[in-house]
């Protein structure tokens, strides 16, 4: 089992920056899928971003259109915690945001972008992009 915990939400202006982070504990490793998902009230989780890596070494980050150019998915493996910097911020962004671990490794185009594909998830953080 991996227990994933996020923190980092909070209240920002339009155009701001928030970095949230996801750390993981229990049955972790070195190569993990992981990523980013958000829901916003009266709306469905959607995918935000993924990254899968082995060691320090990132492969494949994904991201939802909404975001690229301004998100960006990283992780540290001594602190074994995932980053989702968020730049540019604008109030659409506004949403709980969830990290995502899967069980199975995935690489190029496998990485999934729909829920379904990851099996461990944080208890979310809020995020509210004032205008």
């Amino acid at each position: 089992q991996v227990q994933l915990v996020e923190s980092g939400g909070g209240l920002v202006q339009a155009g701001g920056s928030l970095r949230l982070s996801c750390a993981a504990s229990g049955r972790t490793s070195s190569s993990y899928t992981m990523g980013w998902f958000r829901q916003a009230p009266g709306r469905e989780r959607e995918f935000v971003a993924a990254a899968s890596w082995s060691g320090v070494r990132t492969y494949d980050a994904i991201y939802a259109d909404s975001v690229k150019g301004r998100f960006t998915i990283s992780r540290d493996l001594a602190k074994d915690t995932m980053y989702l910097q968020m730049n540019s911020l604008k109030p659409e962004d506004t949403a709980e945001y969830y990290c995502a671990a899967a069980r199975t490794y995935y690489t190029g185009i496998s990485l999934p972008r729909n829920s379904g594909g990851y099996d461990y998830w944080g208890q979310g953080t809020q995020v509210t992009v004032s205008s």
